[in-house]
């Protein structure tokens, strides 16, 4: 991987881990949501959806199916529209927002009415004797068997409860903020997927020049071997040129290897199975950078990251579990009512109800709503900081933008100069060693510099996209303006 490579790498991975965590964060907001809650409750709500230890969700898939015969034909779309579905860091984000709308039903539930129903029909004997009453005249000591039948519905409504309230907002920000993190996730997987491509379809160019290269090599290695047996040159020059032949073959096999790899892994990235053979049909050909100022970009930034918004809302959740938390000192009323009817069998019954209500006034509860406002509190200046370093994060991610964006663009553009310097230096080269001016130094000398000249340009060219992918990501329009910051494809 060449340096240009391991630092988009190195961007992108920095990238997931922040999304990792941010998708992290949501279970420990979930948890704190739940003091006071019993034992199970909080259990329920501390699960969180993580990858498997050293594994990087955005990397892998799930493929859909088996590999299909023949060879596929993968355009920088299909790539992206694959990742969008099948990629593991989406699913595992989407799922992460089904579990937050869980949580969120789970708390609405302690809000609306619970309406039960039952029945039940006993036969009882009872010794007055055992209960301690002593002979009353007329009335024997063992009364029954008798049967007593019961059908019943119930009804339970809180009519004031501060703290449940406050903890259903705080889950309504939680859904809300994984599904901002879904969308963040979504902006990721563009990303990496486009950047996969975009390596991939550079170590085909790799490929293609150093293949290139073998001919020409090949080419020069039998102009001097003819030259040799004409006697017009020393042995040394045929050497020479085999000794760059070889170079360029053995070059040739290790792109051709890691070219291979880089399909391999775009393949895991975008839900393709390993063992399907495709063939990338874009080429993504430099075109002109988008026109943004910096300042546009910096607002733009702030109103469209959804990671922004997801920890905005989180910083909500944070605000209702701390009130959430104070609620726990506060009275509390509630609704009760039953109705069935009762007799000693079903066919001699009459209905009863009961109607009630009751308020329930904490007195002393052992300084538990105290650590409870103390966890909360932390939580929320936790969640504030974050959204402070996050404001800053995002200017520092678009400022790093634009300065790679431009300074990509220029390597691209000498890159491309020096490339035509170099073929035609080789041109002349040949012409020289041909003519007997010079011998086979010079040409080899121009092959390398044709060789520098081809990586150079293929390496700037692939930094320079993978910069307007990361500006499109930085501006949180990773997956609307992707396709178009770079200029189509063909």
């Amino acid at each position: 991987m060449t340096p240009n490579a391991r630092t988009a790498s190195f961007l992108i991975a920095a990238l997931i881990l922040t999304w990792t965590c941010a998708t992290a964060q949501i279970g420990p907001a979930m948890n704190t949501s739940s003091a006071g809650a019993t034992e199970s409750e909080s259990n329920a709500s501390t699960v969180t959806l993580q990858p498997p230890p050293g594994e990087n969700p955005f990397l892998g898939s799930a493929p859909p199916g088996p590999a299909q015969p023949g060879v596929m034909p993968l355009s920088l779309s299909d790539a992206i529209n694959r990742a969008l579905k099948y990629n593991l860091g989406i699913l595992m984000s989407d799922q992460a927002t089904q579990h937050a709308r869980g949580a969120r039903i789970h708390a609405l539930s302690k809000l609306l009415p619970q309406v039960s129903a039952g029945a039940s029909e006993t036969s009882e004997q009872i010794n007055l004797k055992a209960l301690g009453f002593p002979n009353l005249p007329g009335v024997p000591p063992i009364i029954g068997p008798f049967g007593v039948f019961d059908v019943r519905g119930f009804l339970d409504q809180p009519i004031l409860d501060i703290e449940s309230l406050q903890k259903e907002k705080a889950e309504s920000q939680n859904v809300k903020a994984a599904q901002y993190t879904y969308q963040n996730a979504r902006d990721l997987v563009v990303l990496v997927s486009a950047n996969l491509y975009l390596e991939a379809v550079a170590g085909s160019s790799r490929v293609d020049s150093a293949r290139a290269e073998v001919k020409t090599a090949q080419a020069v290695y039998d102009r001097a071997a003819d030259m040799k047996t004409a006697g017009m040159v020393p042995g040394i020059d045929v050497l020479r040129s085999q000794v760059e032949l070889k170079g360029q073959q053995q070059r040739l096999i290790f792109l051709e290897n890691q070219f291979q790899t880089e399909k391999l892994t775009l393949a895991r990235a975008i839900g393709l199975p390993v063992a399907q053979q495709f063939t990338l049909t874009d080429t993504v050909p430099y075109s002109p950078p988008p026109s943004i100022t910096l300042e546009q970009a910096l607002t733009r930034a702030l109103a469209a990251r959804a990671d922004y918004k997801g920890l905005q809302a989180q910083v909500r959740a944070a605000e209702s579990l701390k009130k959430a938390a104070q609620s726990e000192a506060l009275p509390s009323l509630n609704f009760h009512a039953d109705y069935g009817d009762i007799g000693p069998a079903p066919g001699n019954s009459h209905g009863t109800y009961t109607v009630a209500a009751s308020v329930k006034v904490p007195l002393f509860q052992g300084g538990k709503v105290r650590g409870d406002v103390m966890q909360a509190d932390a939580l929320l200046k936790q969640r504030r900081s974050q959204l402070s370093d996050l404001q800053s994060r995002i200017e520092f991610e678009v400022r790093t933008a634009f300065l790679d964006l431009k300074s990509s663009q220029e390597q691209v553009q000498v890159a491309q100069s020096a490339q035509d310097l170099a073929h035609e230096q080789l041109a002349q080269a040949s012409d020289r060693f041909t003519a007997g001016v010079v011998n086979s130094l010079e040409v080899v000398q121009a092959q390398e510099a044709v060789a520098t000249a081809e990586e150079n340009y293929i390496s700037s060219l692939y930094r320079y996209n993978v910069a307007k992918a990361s500006l499109a990501r930085a501006l949180g329009l990773a997956e609307e303006a992707f396709k178009q910051m770079t200029g189509g494809s063909r």
